[in-house]
């Protein structure tokens, strides 16, 4: 009777089996791990600002603030107390601009929202402040 010799080599085909449900499954986890976080930039070069200006400030919480053009500062309590305050502004200056400054850290739907309601109220020159580097 012959006896039988071993075979000296490497089944791969269960390692191609391996890499190819890894590779599914990162082809279905990559889409997921995005997170659509977007870093505003500061800008380079930026006009002067006008000499007089109104400033509506969003904070990180969501808090809104309007500075009038004497710098002073009057806390809001929402959109409805800003619509109210702009529009007393816009009677006492009807062609001043309206700066809109935002942390990076605020939604982007509020700095929306407060720039739909500064249009709202008919002011032509709105600008959003950003930093210079």
């Amino acid at each position: 009777m012959r006896q039988r010799r071993l075979k000296n080599e490497i089944n791969v085909v269960p390692y191609i089996d391996v890499m190819l449900v890894l590779l599914v499954i990162f082809m279905v986890a990559t889409p997921m791990m995005s997170t659509g976080s977007v870093e505003l930039p500061a800008s380079g070069t930026a006009p002067q600002k006008p000499d007089k200006f109104l400033r509506v400030q969003v904070d990180k919480d969501g808090a809104l603030s309007l500075f009038d053009a004497d710098g002073q500062e009057q806390k809001l309590d929402g959109m409805p107390k800003l619509r109210a305050s702009l529009a007393g502004q816009r009677e006492r200056h009807p062609e001043i601009a309206v700066l809109i400054a935002a942390d990076k850290e605020v939604p982007y739907r509020s700095v929306i929202e407060a720039l739909d309601e500064v249009k709202k109220q008919g002011f032509s020159r709105v600008a959003l402040e950003t930093s210079v580097r």
